[in-house]
């Protein structure tokens, strides 16, 4: 086992039990505002409430937006710091999943399988997907089948039948088109703000309420603000002015949340028809899972509602769920399923996958 960046990170397994025989497995959600990282027990049946050893939590750990060293270093430091809060070691570990926006690509799953094979222990169990599998699994207690639409800082939408196939839509980041994320939200708004003050665009009460909430005199200093720190997060975190000021009756801002919705929609639409999930005559039943703070309800204006209303007027077998989990959990729970269906599969020969709870 290699140790990434020095020895103080896996300092604690001088003193930490290697576990019981059944082991560990972690499950990570790493997205670009925070990562989180949750150890469950290895061994199963798991029972109901699912017993979580421990969590930990960190920031970025998109290769995208802070760099491949900084993105590794958050991963390892939280996935040490479940193990020390579990009091384990590495050696207690049997599986991992890391679920992690900006994997988008073979080559990415590679490198990051080669960093933690370099890591853990040989006998560990890897699997390394988007985090849009993290949060669909948190739906489906750790069952790939359906879609899931993320709409947080980013926004993706990700489908798997039950046979394996997946398909995926949007989630390439704000200059490809996460449209009808956080950021793009606010970054229409910031746009919106900019037209008005200079004679291209209709006024608009966001100029106000984005101003006074920056403490900025004018929309000029608007520029400066943004291209300051241009980070995704930060951006995003203008979403509630921009809802507030809709719900306020501002024509503009409910343009851009009408406009996000029917875009996220759309994203929800491409992957289901790719993956025929709605079945051959568009009404079969399939779960759609609904996760990020975009999604969240607020006085008049509820995005994911409204997301939810487009897709079913074409697919009304559609199932929305918010998960009670969070996506680290699923991650968890996708490696415990995959790790179990493969022993089992080396005992047994094929067999079915398992229910993650009995």
């Amino acid at each position: 086992m290699k140790r990434f960046r020095n020895g103080e990170i896996w300092g604690f397994e001088a003193q930490a039990p290697t576990g019981p025989a059944d082991g560990v497995v972690l499950g990570v959600d790493g997205g670009t505002t925070s990562t989180v990282c949750v150890c469950l027990p290895a061994a199963g049946p798991l029972p109901d409430p699912l017993p979580i050893l421990s969590r930990a939590v960190g920031g970025c750990s998109n290769h995208n937006s802070v760099g491949e060293n900084a993105a590794r270093e958050t991963l390892e430091e939280v996935m040490a710091q479940a193990l020390s809060k579990a009091c384990y070691s590495r050696k207690a570990v049997r599986a991992v999943c890391l679920a992690v926006s900006g994997v988008n690509h073979p080559t990415d799953q590679q490198r990051i399988l080669d960093w933690l094979r370099d890591i853990f222990p040989n006998s560990v169990k890897f699997y390394v997907e988007n985090d849009a599998v993290a949060a669909l699994a948190s739906g489906t207690m750790g069952k790939l089948h359906g879609c899931v639409l993320i709409a947080g800082t980013g926004t993706i939408a990700y489908g798997f039948t039950e046979d394996g196939k997946e398909a995926r839509a949007a989630g390439a980041g704000p200059v490809l088109g996460d449209w009808g994320s956080g950021y793009g939200i606010a970054a229409q708004a910031l746009t919106a703000v900019i037209r008005a003050h200079d004679g291209r665009g209709p006024q608009t009460k966001l100029t106000k309420s984005i101003l006074d909430m920056l403490e900025l005199p004018s929309p000029d200093e608007l520029i400066g603000w943004t291209y300051a720190d241009p980070s995704w997060a930060r951006i995003a975190a203008l979403v509630p002015i921009v809802v507030s000021t809709a719900e306020d009756g501002d024509e503009v801002a409910n343009r851009i949340l009408y406009d996000s919705v029917q875009e996220l929609a759309d994203s929800i639409i491409a992957v289901v028809r790719r993956l025929r999930l709605c079945g051959e005559d568009g009404k079969e039943a399939f779960p759609l899972v609904m996760v990020g703070g975009v999604l969240e309800a607020n006085k008049r204006w509820d995005i994911g509602k409204e997301v939810v209303n487009c897709v079913s007027k074409i697919f009304p077998g559609a199932l929305p769920i918010r998960p009670k989990l969070e996506p680290a959990v699923g991650a968890a729970l996708v490696a415990w399923n995959r790790s179990m269906r493969e022993l089992n599969d080396v005992r047994e020969g094929d067999s079915p996958q398992i229910s993650v709870l009995q």
